[in-house]
């Protein structure tokens, strides 16, 4: 197949239009400020944090099907995925409500407006992932996403350095390079992080544009009249016969442990940096470039391996890996680093805290770029989006499972650090059902995507 370069490009480009919400909102600046400035205090921010991205993900899992479903049979995945960018912008945009110490009303508004967002996000994903086997041949699908996931995490990396130099501030109310924030607004009254939602905002809807003007988004061949209830019929017939398909049964059940795992390392990373070792919203933020800088590097290596050996390999690599950089944040607070106590002001806790963000950005980042690559080869060709739907279904049917069981434990144990010990069991699990998983797919869709 030989795809248009134009076409390739237009694809990242949507990588690195979206990944702010995740690095900016959903991990680096506004989760830790919300739970440590927007919220009473640190623990029940957590504990909010934690039951809306459950009940926003539970949203999710149960209409990304359908959606999907929808869309291959009905030929509007474009009217859609203009739909789900408007939300993704509404969503960050309302973030700038967000003050310090605000009332009970405000809080819950902005835990909705974020939850608009994420369904945006989330969304426009499963429709972009959708459009991947059309952009190469089965053998270079995993060097595309592997290479769009780091220019993704780089344009991560580039807005959230714009954020500490220029906008975000300090408790001392200056931005990391001792700046106060730009466009006159008032540190006192955080508008400096605040701006993180509208500034992701703009940040998609002028990055995104090239992929909409270049990307070819394939509809269903024909509109004709009872198409969606066409499409969901087909869904039904095809959840009932997943048992029967086994490999890629095992991956959804694996993909939907491990991957609600690494969502649960992405939201509460930076909540816990903030309550457990006390840092302030600069220094996660360098922690989020130092994540980010690896990532994007882990990424394009990680895409040049799928190619060569397959995704399944990176799959479990990855897993293991973050499974084991869980182990350490339990074990890791001011008083002690890998559970060995440390003296009072020692900077190692810190240090082991850095590390383990660059671990996470090249393990989370590669993980989900060999994903999306094996949801491929596990899809049916001629359903893709509806796979993809299935895939997000498998990634947020339990999504409620990580942030609940951390909401839970954190509650339950007055603690932060013990809040992230379920996610060591998700990986496990996850890792457990991979070894059922053909890395070819099943016999049956084994054919070059067109």
């Amino acid at each position: 197949m030989n795809t248009p370069r134009k076409q390739i490009w237009g694809w990242w480009a949507f990588d690195w239009a979206n990944q702010p919400y995740n690095t900016l909102l959903l991990t680096f600046i506004f989760a830790p400020y919300f739970a440590s400035a927007v919220a009473p205090d640190p623990v029940t921010g957590q504990a909010l944090w934690g039951w809306m991205l459950a009940l926003s993900g539970l949203l999710i899992a149960v209409t990304a099907p359908v959606m999907g479903a929808i869309a291959d049979s009905s030929g509007n995945r474009r009217s859609w995925l203009l739909l789900w960018s408007a939300l993704y912008a509404l969503g960050a945009g309302a973030l700038w409500l967000a003050v310090p110490d605000a009332d009970t009303g405000t809080i819950w508004l902005v835990l909705l407006a974020f939850a608009i967002g994420l369904v945006g996000l989330e969304f426009g994903i499963v429709f972009t992932n959708a459009t991947l086997p059309d952009l190469g041949s089965r053998d270079d699908l995993g060097q595309i996403s592997g290479t769009g996931w780091a220019l993704g995490y780089v344009g991560g990396l580039v807005s959230l350095v714009l954020m500490l130099l220029f906008l975000a501030e300090n408790d001392q109310g200056v931005t990391l390079i001792g700046l106060s924030p730009a466009l006159g607004l008032d540190p006192v009254a955080r508008e400096g992080t605040r701006f993180v939602g509208p500034f992701t905002a703009l940040w998609y809807l002028v990055f995104v544009i090239p992929f909409f003007l270049w990307v070819p988004i394939k509809s269903a061949t024909s509109r004709a009249r009872g198409a969606v209830r066409k499409g969901l019929v087909e869904l039904g017939a095809n959840l009932r016969a997943l048992p029967k398909r086994r490999s890629l049964f095992a991956y959804l059940g694996a993909s939907l442990l491990y991957r609600d795992a690494l969502n649960g390392i992405y939201a509460f990373g930076g909540i816990y940096a903030a309550g457990v070792l006390g840092w302030s919203i600069v220094q996660i933020g360098v922690f989020g470039i130092l994540a980010a800088a690896v990532g994007a590097l882990a990424c394009w290596l990680a895409g040049k391996l799928d190619s060569r050996f397959g995704p399944k390999p990176v799959v479990i690599g990855c897993v293991a890996l973050l499974m084991a950089v869980c182990v350490i944040i339990v074990g890791t607070d001011r008083t002690m680093a890998l559970f060995i106590p440390v003296a009072e002001g020692s900077n190692l806790p810190d240090i082991t805290f850095y590390i383990c963000g660059a671990l996470i950005g090249a393990g989370g980042g590669s993980l989900q770029s060999a994903s999306r690559t094996m949801m491929v080869r596990q899809a049916d060709p001629a359903r893709m989006t509806e796979g993809f739907g299935l895939y997000a279904l498998s990634g947020k049917a339990l999504a409620f499972l990580a942030p609940a069981l951390v909401a839970l434990v954190t509650t339950l144990t007055d603690s932060q650090r013990m809040g992230v010990a379920p996610l060591i069991v998700l990986f496990m699990a996850g890792l457990v059902l991979l070894a059922w998983v053909d890395p070819e797919g099943e016999p049956e869709f084994r054919c070059a995507p067109s």
